[in-house]
């Protein structure tokens, strides 16, 4: 089987897992994933079958649509909800004209400082695997650039908003900075991402579908380039 798979990723499995699945349930030689959603995310994950593994760098080059849900008053050691909160503050009074301010703020070409949770590797080490070791090392501010971020709705603590991006940009990570801007802590509580490259949302199957589909069925799925 060769092309290219939409999937929904559930929450709380990671891409690896989907992968894994698919290449088990209909004994696939080759598949993989273009550009990784962590376990707490949800939404659309490109799976590469067969030849088109080889596609990988240019598939994750494109444009990626999020919907995020930015919690304030308490930071934690990963930057979202599945992170150990180590340190609180209180939340200030939020409306949609202070918040639209600070958001423009992150709209463009800007710098982003990777977080230690991630794949990101420094000296051959993946920093993750560092950060399970309790070590924090200190890592350069990348450019990263966001195209767009509207506000959705915010109620006392949470601020609800989409961002179209470019390859690279962490969420949990703007989720942080946003909120430092705000004179606040702050961490991701919700991410799902709606569109990845030329791949939305309504093109994808989920993983209820895909367990209980057949060969013939799943064939039908698969898109080419």
């Amino acid at each position: 089987m060769d092309g290219i798979l939409v999937v929904d990723k559930p929450q709380g499995w990671t891409s690896h897992d989907v992968v894994n699945f698919i290449r088990k349930r209909f004994n696939i030689k080759k598949a993989g994933h273009a550009g990784t959603l962590d376990p707490m995310a949800t939404g659309v994950l490109i799976i590469l079958l067969g030849s088109y593994t080889k596609h990988s760098d240019s598939i994750m080059s494109g444009k990626k649509e999020y919907e995020a849900v930015l919690t304030l008053g308490e930071c934690t050691d990963t930057q979202d909800a599945t992170g150990k909160v180590v340190k609180e503050s209180k939340i200030p009074e939020i409306d949609k004209i202070s918040i639209e301010r600070v958001i423009a703020k992150f709209t463009g070409e800007i710098e982003q400082v990777p977080p230690m949770v991630s794949a990101l590797k420094v000296n051959g080490q993946a920093l993750y695997k560092l950060a399970r070791q309790g070590k924090e090392i200190e890592r350069a501010p990348r450019k990263i650039v966001i195209e767009k971020i509207i506000l959705k709705s915010f109620d006392i603590k949470n601020i609800s908003f989409s961002v179209i991006c470019q390859k690279g940009t962490y969420i949990r990570t703007l989720c942080e900075d946003i909120a430092k801007e705000l004179t606040a802590c702050g961490h991701m509580s919700y991410l799902r991402r709606v569109r990845s490259g030329d791949f939305c949302i309504a093109q994808a199957v989920t993983m209820e579908q895909i367990k209980q589909a057949d060969e013939k069925v799943f064939e039908q799925w698969i898109k080419k380039l």
